[in-house]
């Protein structure tokens, strides 16, 4: 609904803009791309239009359409603060609704395996599955929202993991339970890979110090607001009531995405006003910058499969961030299964009440709030002192703030605290303490990587979606039998160790980042100071 009245907000200042041309030219007869005389208003009109870029393989006489100035109300950069924020929101829901799917099926594993008359670890492939499908979905969204505009893509995919979600609801078997769990995670990566493209839409490189984390933190709850939701739906309901109050979340967002989010993407909304001009003048000349040396979809959805894999092999930077990435989700999703373990073994909780321990990482999420006034007033003086200008590296101040070496605490710290004789208050600190510290990461790695490869951010964000959750469905089907081979201590201090030494990574780059651009090919060249 807002799409289609934004649509129209463009017609009408389309047809508003030609209407004062007509007024304004006082030539013998009018037309709007004739050549008018010397004493017309108009007589400077042709001189003023966007002129085609150099190589442009689209008619010389092609007129380029571009905004109307620097302050354009058509382009949603320029909307009110407050707009933007709820632009924002409104795809971050998307993402807290398909991570809370991705995670809320571990709370039913018990049940449904016993159902299928499978073993646990079976069963964790409902999970695993859709991690694997988020995955594959996450090369493929890219190319679509850059042809079909943000707004079709999430509306779009949306309904399809509705579908899918429900279909598994209604499997009368295991294998098509999984079959539609995978499909569920294919559309659901949509909001994981396109959001990056939708705060750029919106916010300046300043801005996106505040407005990111405004996506990111909503959207990084997901999964423990699954746990929660799901504590004792599957004891009282039955598990296939964890498919249904999925759905029923997934309705009510796409609902408020359909009603309230318009389209963000500037050159789609270039198009459409492209497309007014010709209908409206008969000229066929009007042509958006979209419409001109634009690869065809296919073209680009093989660039978007191939060239995040041939990036890896040569940024080191993208392989230190998915590393890092990467294993802060191995450990995010062994605790799907490992929280058993944590709690309910060492303190004897019902299953109910173990998944109830994940608000913990939700009050540590909320913490980074904190953060966030603090690094955007280093960024802006910065922004300014650099003449609009930020090096990537600022970004990295997130997790140098102490989010990098609380993970590596919080494990240890965890680990060896879960324990009868021990307060259960101990652990559950230690997840506030561990949920601020993922947060950061996870805010760092994006923003990093897209303003360190900003033309080619999509296939470095491609590539950091596509490995941390193959890996994250792998071991979420591994989690359980871990965490009962070698106990919660020897585990989550193997996983601690690996992150003290990940924990460097942030710290390294901001010292030797900018070295590394220069010698990139693909990279952008900002230094720090």
């Amino acid at each position: 609904m807002e799409a289609y009245l934004q649509y129209q907000r463009v017609r009408k200042s389309v047809q508003k803009h030609l209407a004062k041309l007509k007024d304004d030219c006082s030539c013998p007869s009018y037309s709007v791309n004739a050549h008018h005389g010397p004493d017309c208003k108009l007589s400077g009109y042709h001189s003023s239009l966007e002129k085609l870029p150099a190589g442009s393989t689209a008619p010389d006489a092609a007129i380029l359409v571009g905004w109307e100035g620097e302050d354009d109300p058509l382009n949603p950069a320029n909307l009110s603060t407050s707009r933007k924020l709820f632009m924002t929101l409104l795809v971050s829901l998307i993402a807290v609704a398909v991570t809370a799917a991705s995670a809320i099926d571990a709370c039913g594993v018990r049940e449904y395996s016993a159902y299928f008359q499978v073993s646990e670890v079976v069963g964790s492939l409902a999970t695993g599955l859709f991690l694997i499908g988020f995955a594959f979905g996450s090369l493929l969204s890219g190319p679509f929202s850059e042809t079909f505009g943000r707004n079709a893509i999430y509306s779009t995919t949306m309904l399809l993991f509705l579908i899918f979600v429900m279909a598994s609801g209604l499997a009368p078997n295991l294998h098509g339970h999984l079959i539609f769990r995978f499909f569920a995670g294919l559309f659901a990566s949509t909001p994981l890979t396109c959001a990056g493209g939708t705060v750029a839409d919106l916010w300046n490189p300043l801005e996106k110090t505040y407005a990111f984390p405004v996506y990111a933190l909503p959207a990084f709850m997901g999964p423990m607001i699954g746990q929660i939701i799901g504590s004792y739906i599957p004891v009282t309901l039955g598990w296939r009531w964890l498919e249904w109050v999925m759905l029923t979340m997934g309705g009510v967002v796409l609902a408020l995405v359909l009603l309230f989010q318009p389209e963000t993407y500037g050159s789609l909304i270039l198009y459409w006003k492209a497309s007014i001009l010709r209908k409206e003048t008969g000229d066929e000349r009007y042509r958006a910058p979209m419409e001109i040396n634009q690869k065809s979809l296919g073209q680009r959805l093989k660039i978007s499969v191939y060239r995040p894999f041939a990036m890896f092999y040569s940024e080191l930077i993208i392989i230190l961030m998915s590393l890092y990435l990467t294993i802060i989700y191995i450990v995010l999703f062994t605790f799907l299964e490992g929280y058993t373990y944590v709690f309910g073994d060492a303190y004897g909780l019902s299953e109910g009440l173990t998944n109830l321990c994940w608000a913990g990482m939700l009050v540590g999420i909320f913490l980074v709030i904190g953060v966030v006034p603090v690094v955007y007033s280093w960024t802006a003086k910065a922004y300014a002192r650099d003449k609009s200008t930020i090096a990537p590296e600022m970004r990295l101040w997130y997790t140098m703030l102490g989010g990098a070496v609380a993970v590596p605490i919080s494990l240890f710290w965890m680990g060896w605290t879960s324990n009868p004789n021990i307060s259960i208050w101990s652990p559950l600190v230690a997840s506030v303490v561990f949920g601020y510290g993922i947060t950061t990461i996870f805010i760092v790695a994006y923003m990093y990587l897209i303003d360190s490869y900003d033309a080619y951010s999509a296939s470095a964000l491609g590539f950091l979606v596509f490995t941390r959750y193959v890996v994250a469905g792998g071991v979420t089907v591994a989690g359980g039998p871990i965490y009962e081979a070698l106990g919660v201590q020897y585990t989550l201090t193997i996983l601690g160790s690996i992150s003290a030494v990940m924990a460097l990574v942030p710290y390294l780059l901001y010292f030797y980042g900018p070295i590394i651009r220069r010698k990139s090919k693909y990279a952008v060249n900002v230094d720090t100071e």
